[in-house]
Formats: structure tokens, sequence, C-alpha cells
């Protein structure tokens, strides 16, 4: 009773001295953020959904080595790593392929996202965003299929057209060096304008060398995770060779490529034409977990395990018209993406080295339309995605060369899916203090794959064929109860349709276990209730947003024990494995809160904080944890800004993710944890920045200042130690 009193009164302190000082003092407010998407209302303040942005200033000054880096920095989403090169969003418990990852509006998701572990959003480059926006909860409404936990849409930079007839060109040059991995980073863009036609071309590069842990011991925990040797061939012999610096994570590092050019015409006539192409690839990436897997007989089970290049391209063309139909606005887009993936392992002492190679293909069509109302404003239209997959694997021998057939990872026959949806949205604000929000989706979606060749894992089914229809809905509502107290409510829906990863994957999950295809799966499906409130003082230099979730989910995938042809275990690769398959297991339910405080201490200087908890159980006949649920986590900070300087200090936490909360089997990767569950962590770090000259600042920082060795829940490497990174931005 005490704390409740004390917290009013706190409130009321800041309320009503927000409202003394306004007239007196020239301070800065909060920024209220802008939405960027063309399906909901761009005014934060009306949408009754928990959305949280990422602007291109932070981006900037935050400077970090990835956009996965920049995400789970942020304190608004967990982020987990299977390698350095690597990056799996999770939002409310949700991760990978329920988690919908939009570039510039297109879905990234396709036919082989996974449930597991992702490291797609790394193709994404940081220096090429304009801003990022993350929505909490089902959001299948308005983005499709795979929007359980939420969506995570990131928007690349614009071109920006001359506003005079004579031409204009500029641009901007990124360096970044960063200590921890040898990092070497440069991004050139350049634009070039005139009154109607606007060019943008973007490259950059990323060396990462081998990644650095942390040498001082964790107080939550004891010393985990150092790599005292390593597998190296010697004369096309394995061998175990000790690490020169057990601290060094040996084979993590990558490079990375990426280009964008984007070209914008605009018409006398009001029509605005738009071509987007991007490309990003990258050299090797090690799966440094699966290094680290331990053999009783020769210390290390697997002498290689890497990814191939991660390789994204998309081309796109965009039309877009005030007032084109019926008084709406509309953008059509017609679009391609090509995504290229591999995986290449090999036992100690096996020198058969296994390539299996995914070669994917989306086609994508969309129509958007939005009205505007006295009151309201209308968004519809409709989307298309079709898409293929080539699976093909081989072995080859490293000393001799001789090659041999395997099983591919996916059906190595014809695959695809094709998907078509229709929405609707509305907003209104019916009086200065109420507003709300609805909305629909329907749609069909098919899949068909066929197995060509079964010789090397024989199946009883040759191929698998659904059709699914699926639906969702949203209703919300946000009231103003004063000029400082908004609150929210929001029910949705959500589904997501299995793809071919779901139904035909053959895959060694580690720890002996053998993931079988199963055809017999049906789409998930959720119904989350969100309930919130945001205080904000008068002059907006203070602002508390919490929101409280519950999500219950039907017919959840679950990777779970399973039995192929009668038996519970099966020999594969040499070894004997307990067989695991994706199977829809019944009812789950996830639950949590996030709470977000903004607030200035005195005139540049702003505090902020944010904390996120979640729970999540498998109900059957008695509850059991769901994977995937990270343990609490958040950030503290001060930024300080003022003229030429900003500055940052704040530290990151995580609290422990006990062995009792793993999903046994599951993706919480209990087999890279030390014993008893992944320990709590915290880092302290900070950033600056100068503007030395008109046009040129410099950044600088330490990120984990004090060195602490840690590993973030569920993943299988080390995060980074002491890092002091240094960078220039020059703009022309």
């Amino acid at each position: 009773m005490k704390k409740i009193l004390f917290t009013g009164i706190l409130f009321t302190s800041i309320l009503g001295y927000s409202q003394t000082t306004k007239d007196s003092i020239n301070t800065k407010s909060l920024e209220e953020v802008i939405v960027t998407s063309n399906k909901i209302s761009k005014n934060k303040k009306i949408l009754p959904i928990q959305v949280e942005s990422i602007s291109k200033k932070q981006i900037e000054f935050q400077n970090f080595q990835s956009t996965a880096e920049m995400l789970s920095n942020s304190g608004s989403l967990f982020v987990q790593k299977s390698q350095q090169g690597g990056g799996s969003p999770a939002i409310r418990g949700f991760e990978a392929s329920r988690v919908l990852l939009l570039v510039d509006g297109f879905r990234m998701n396709n036919l082989i996202f996974r449930t597991g572990h992702l490291q797609n959003v790394i193709t994404i480059d940081e220096n090429m965003l304009e801003n990022v926006d993350i929505f909490y909860g089902p959001t299948s409404t308005l983005f499709g299929s795979d929007a359980l936990g939420g969506t995570v849409n990131m928007t690349t930079k614009k071109t920006v057209f001359s506003d005079a007839s004579n031409k204009t060109i500029w641009g901007q040059i990124n360096t970044r060096y960063g200590s921890i991995n040898k990092e070497k980073s440069v991004s050139f863009d350049f634009n070039y304008a005139t009154k109607n036609f606007a060019s943008l071309t973007i490259f950059s590069y990323n060396d990462f060398g081998d990644l650095k842990m942390g040498k001082r011991k964790n107080p939550h925990g004891n010393y985990f995770g150092e790599r005292p040797f390593y597998v190296a061939t010697i004369s096309g012999v394995d061998q175990l060779v000790a690490n020169d610096d057990k601290y060094v994570q040996k084979f993590s590092g990558y490079t990375q490529y990426n280009a964008l050019q984007k070209l914008s015409y605009k018409t006398e006539s009001g029509y605005l034409h738009g071509l987007n192409l991007q490309f990003s690839t990258t050299s090797n990436i090690p799966r440094y977990d699966r290094l680290t897997d331990p053999s009783s007989s020769t210390g290390l089970r697997n002498a290689v395990w890497y990814y191939g290049p991660q390789q994204r391209i998309l081309t796109a063309y965009t039309l877009e018209k005030q007032k084109a139909f019926l008084g709406s606005d509309l953008t059509l887009a017609l679009a391609f993406q090509n995504m290229k993936e591999s995986r290449h392992n090999r036992r100690f002492s096996n020198y058969n080295l296994q390539h299996r190679e995914e070669n994917v293909n989306l086609y994508s069509f969309s129509t958007d339309l939005s009205k505007k109302f006295t009151k309201g404003e209308l968004f519809y239209g409709f989307e298309s995605y079709f898409e293929t997959l080539q699976s093909t694997a081989y072995a080859q021998n490293s000393n001799t060369g001789e090659q041999n057939g395997i099983d591919s990872r996916y059906p190595n026959g014809d695959n695809h899916m094709f998907r078509n949806d229709l929405y609707v949205s509305y907003t209104e604000k019916t009086t200065s203090k109420t507003a709300w929000s609805a909305g629909g989706r329907l749609g069909y979606t098919t899949l068909n794959s066929n197995i060509a060749d079964d010789i090397y894992f024989p199946l009883p089914f040759s191929k698998i064929k659904q059709g699914n229809f699926t639906y969702s809905g949203s209703l919300g509502i946000v009231h103003n109860t004063s000029q400082n107290v908004a609150l929210k409510a929001n029910i949705s829906s959500g589904f997501r349709v299995p793809n071919i990863d779901d139904f035909g994957k053959i895959f060694e999950s580690g720890g002996g276990f053998l993931i079988v295809p199963n055809e017999d799966l049906s789409p998930e499906k959720t119904i989350t209730g969100d309930l919130g409130f945001v205080i904000q003082s008068n002059n907006k230099r203070f602002k508390l947003e919490h929101t409280y979730f519950y999500t219950r989910m039907y017919d959840a995938i679950v990777t779970d024990t399973f039995t192929y042809q009668g038996q519970n275990t099966i020999d594969y690769n040499g070894e004997t494995s307990i067989v695991l398959a994706n199977q829809n297991k019944g009812k789950a339910y996830i639950t949590g809160i996030s709470t977000l405080i903004k607030g200035y201490l005195i005139e540049n200087l702003q505090f902020n904080a944010t904390f996120n908890y979640t729970y999540g159980r498998i109900v059957e006949e008695q509850e059991r944890p769901l994977d995937h649920i990270s343990p609490y986590f958040g950030k503290l900070g001060l930024q300080y800004e003022k003229r030429k300087w900003q500055a940052e200090a704040y530290v990151l936490y995580n609290g422990k993710k006990n062995s009792k909360d793993y999903f046994p089997n599951g993706e919480d990767n209990e087999q890279y944890a030390p014993e008893g569950g992944m320990p709590a962590w915290e880092t302290y770090n900070l950033k600056a920045s100068y503007t030395i000259l008109k046009n040129a600042t410099l950044y600088a920082g330490v990120e984990n200042i004090l060195d602490t060795q840690y590993r973030v829940f569920a993943s299988g490497i080390n995060a980074p130690g002491r890092n002091i990174y240094g960078g220039l931005k020059y703009t022309f």
C-alpha cells in the first residue's frame, strides 16, 4: 500500500511540476513517433496496439555492428544468436517463423523459415535503414501469416527529390572500427536528384574477425563458454589444437557485402514510380555452437560446420497515386525476391563433407489503398505471394574429391506455396478523447511438396498437399481519461500457416536428436488481449507506457518426441538419435508485461528505461514450459544532447533462465547453457558523438565496459567482451 501511495505521489509531483514550469522553462519534449506503414494510421497516439520505433537518428548514433545488434540493444525485443553472423528476434515469446520480418513492406518470411532460430535479419544492413517499427502481438490482420508474436518492419532510406529545377548531388560516408572482433566497416550513400527524378545508391562492406568474449567472471554465474581447443585439419587429418587465447571464439568471423539502388520518378499527373533493388551476400558463416559440441571419444563432435553465403536479392516496382481509386490513395507493388542458403558439415575424422543447398524464389503482388474521412481513415487491399523451393544435397570427400548423394534437408522435388489475402481496417477518432480501430483479413494458402527420390531416407509418403483457409480480426480502443492519461485495450487474432520447413524437414538438431517430416499439421492460431495505459506530462517531458498481454495459442506446432516406422530412435550419420517431429500439441498460453519510461531530468538530459517479462506454458494433462520464452530483460539509460554533443550511458540486463523453465528437446538449447540454466547478466555501456565540422561527425564508445563474460539465453556463442569502437560520418 505504501508503494502504491508513493508511486501516486511521484506521478502527481511530476505532472504537477510539468504544469507549473512549462511556461517558465524552455525545454525539449519527447517527440511522438510516426509509424511507417501504409496499412495503419501513422499517428501512434490513436493506435490501440503496442508499437515501438527506432529512428534513423538513433540508428546512426547507436552505431552497432549489425541490425541484429541494433535490435538486441534497443531493450524492446529479445535476440538469440547461434553464431556471430546471426540474430533471431523474439517478441512476446515468439521467434523465427512466428515473427514476421518486413523490408520496405515486403515479406522476408518464406516457405523455409523455421521455428528454431534464424539469421536472416543480418541481410538488412543497418546503415541502409531509415527507421524500424516493432509491432507487438498478433498483427496478422495487418500483415498476414506468421505475425503471431509481432512484426518487425524495416524501412530503408528513401530517395529525395530536389526542391529546385537544378540538379543536386549529395551523400555520406560512414566508417567504423571495433576492437572486440577487429571489425572494419564502411558504407557509402549517394543521392542524385532533380525536381522529378531521384536516385539513391548505397554500398556497404563489413569485415568481422573472430569474436572475443569477456574475461571477467559474471557475478551471477561461473566462467562459462571458453574455447580451450578447436579442430584443425593438418595434412588431411583432423586434430585437436590448443587455442592460443581461450577467450577468442575461434571460427566465428565472417564478411558481408550489401548494395541498394532506388530510382523514383514523379509525373506531372501525380504518379510516383519507384524501383527498389537490394542485394546482400556474405562469406561462409561458421555455425559456432555446433563447432563446440563435445564428444567423449574425439573431444569435439564436428570438424566443419558452416553456413554458405547468405544471399538475398530484392527487385521491386511500386506505383503510387493520391485519389486514384474511389477517392483512395493507391500503392501498387510488384516484387521478386531470391534467397539462397546452404549448410555444410562433417564429423571429426569423417572426411565426407556434406553440402545441403536451398534456393528460394518469391514473387509477390499487392494493392494497398487508404481513404480519409472526416473522423476516420480506411485501409484495404489485396496481397498475393507465390514461393518456390529447390533443395539439393551431396557429400564430397575432402581428401579424394569423390562425390556421393545424400538426403536433402527438404523434399527434393517440386515445392511451392501460394498465398492470397484480402484485408480491411478502419480507424476513427469519434471524439477528442476516444478513438477506435477494427480490421479483418481473409485468405487461402496452398502448399505442394513432392519427394522425387527418397532412396537416402525412405518416408511413408511421397507428397504433401494442403489447402488452408485463413482469417484474423482485431478490435481496439484508445480513451483519454484526461490530458495526462490514456487507456488502451485491444483484442486480436493471429495465424501461421505451416510451411515446407514445418512439414518436410530432416534435421539433426544436436545433442543426439533427429527431426523427421510429419505430414499431419494444421495452422497455428492465437487470440491476444492487450490492456495498457500511457501517462504523459502536459509539456511532454515525461512518459510512462505500460502494457499487459495474454495470448492463447491453439494447435501450437511444437517439436516433440515422435516415432518413425514404429521406432523412437534411428541411426543417422553413424549415430543413434532420438526421433523428434513437429506436431500440433493442443493449447498453450503466453502472458507478460512491457513497460517503457522516458523523461527529462534536466534541460538536455533524458532518462529512459524498459522492462519486459514473459511467461509461457503448454496446456496438456499438466502444464509444461513453452520454448522461446526469454527471461525478463530491459534497458536503463541516460541520454545527453546539446549542440554538437550527444552522449548515452546505459545498462542492458537479462534475468536468469532456470533449467526447470526450459522446454525439453526444443529450441531453448539447454545443452549450450551451464548447469542450472542461463545466469542473469548486465552490461554497462557508454557512447558519444561530436560534430567536429559542419559535415563531419565522430562516433566513439565502449560496450560491455566491465568485460563481463556472459551468454544470452538460448544462444550458442558467448556475447562480446569489452568493445572499444570509433567511427566517422562525413556528409557531402
